[in-house]
């Protein structure tokens, strides 16, 4: 399932483009320098993953209780079954039921730390604008965390989560060097096939989880697994 994050990551960082680019071109990197600059992307995009990691590590933690309960293949179809729901349901619908307005708070102190980060140039700080960026809501890091709960492991969740990570960083450092490079047609058929993406890859949880016996994408002994796991809860 990590090269399903791995793609995930490259198609959504058409999204991220969109949504994150805006901060991708704000960052203040050393343009007469290119090693300079090298380093200090590097350090953005650190920066990001350590924030997907820890986020995958405590999703994962979660996915892992609900695993010592024998939950594991109902769980991944769950988790697929949202994917695919999250798509189908009417934008405007998801606007008035998803709950951000509760973060808003929240989201405006991560603005105020980016925007105060952002006059800085030293190393760290483009490690810190990463780390902050990675706590931005987004729709498709949302659908990489239901992946995380789905692997049913700590270290598999943070893993999941950091490939994802990894995906985004071609087109995102793209954005960097380039600025908006994008025309406006090129993006609207990107953005209609991300939900393309995450449907495919909310389809791929479901047949996991109904273990046919198809080797590294829908094993049967997910089901054994489960039964050891809640055998050894019980003793």
């Amino acid at each position: 399932m990590l090269l399903t994050a791995l793609i995930f990551g490259l198609l959504g960082s058409f999204h991220c483009v969109g949504m994150c680019g805006p901060i991708a071109f704000m960052l203040p990197v050393h343009r007469s320098s290119s090693l300079r600059r090298v380093l200090q992307i590097t350090s953005y995009h650190s920066g990001r993953l350590l924030t997907y990691g820890i986020l995958g590590l405590l999703f994962g933690l979660v996915g892992q209780r609900l695993q010592l309960f024998g939950l594991q293949q109902w769980l991944s179809i769950t988790v697929g079954v949202l994917m695919v729901l999250v798509i189908l349901i009417p934008t405007k619908l998801m606007a008035r039921y998803n709950g951000s307005r509760f973060a808003y708070r929240w989201v405006s102190k991560v603005k105020s730390a980016l925007g105060a980060e952002l006059k800085r140039k030293t190393l760290d700080s483009f490690f810190t604008i990463g780390f902050l960026n990675g706590f931005l809501p987004c729709g498709l890091v949302y659908m990489a965390v239901f992946g995380s709960i789905a692997s049913g492991s700590a270290l598999e969740g943070s893993l999941y989560m950091f490939f994802f990570g990894l995906g985004t960083i071609p087109l995102m450092t793209t954005a960097t060097y380039l600025g908006n490079f994008l025309n406006a047609r090129i993006k609207n058929y990107l953005v209609r096939a991300i939900p393309v993406a995450v449907v495919v890859i909310g389809m791929l949880f479901i047949v996991r989880g109904l273990g046919l016996g198809i080797p590294y994408v829908s094993p049967s002994n997910l089901v054994a697994v489960e039964q050891v796991s809640s055998e050894q809860e019980c003793h």
